[in-house]
């Protein structure tokens, strides 16, 4: 994302004048910056052709709506369309990640096997009426994660179950990333451990 921002690639203009190579170029620290490239071109036609290039538009659409439509393109899960939903748009929709599914099995809330829906309504559910975490002035301690600002993209107002979906996602991050490693998991460290079972 820096690099995009750093390169005033972050716009669905920009995206749609770059040649791929060049997006490729600027994207390659990511992984898979291939698919990933071709794969935004992929969005910015769709944002076009459906709405006309504005994301305004594009973000008036019920939820239900617009997630079908994202989840219809090519290469475009359930975690990234989430994540395009509540990042981008401020919609109050949960994102599951790997981390989110590593934590859930191993406190044994959910089995591994539990699909995204189950694990994305679970969230839905249990935070309907959580409030924001109050605003920090600092960044406390960035191995718990932490949520942030809207995007000086966004173009909607982030309502308070986004905000909480995006605290929350923020701090399953935080302990996946430092904590509930995939192989090695740190959980005599974890501020979580309370809770294992």
């Amino acid at each position: 994302m820096r690099r995009l921002r750093q390169a005033r690639l972050l716009s669905l203009a920009a995206i749609r004048r770059i040649r791929v190579a060049e997006l490729e170029t600027a994207i390659r620290s990511s992984g898979y910056f291939r698919q990933k490239a071709a794969r935004l071109k992929i969005f910015v036609a769709f944002a076009d052709e459906r709405y006309g290039g504005s994301l305004r538009r594009m973000f008036a659409q019920p939820t239900d709506k617009l997630r079908q439509e994202l989840l219809a393109l090519n290469g475009v899960g359930p975690e990234t369309a989430d994540s395009i939903l509540l990042y981008a748009g401020q919609r109050p929709v949960f994102v599951v990640d790997a981390y989110t599914h590593r934590i859930l099995e191993r406190h044994a809330i959910l089995p591994a096997k539990a699909s995204y829906e189950e694990i994305r309504e679970l969230f839905e559910r249990s935070l309907v009426d959580e409030a924001p975490i109050p605003p920090r002035t600092d960044r406390g301690d960035p191995r718990l994660g932490f949520a942030h600002p809207p995007s000086a993209m966004s173009l909607a107002k982030r309502s308070s179950a986004a905000q909480v979906y995006n605290d929350m996602h923020g701090l399953m991050v935080g302990v996946g990333k430092h904590y509930c490693l995939k192989s090695k998991p740190r959980c005599d460290k974890c501020p979580l451990r309370r809770f294992l079972p």
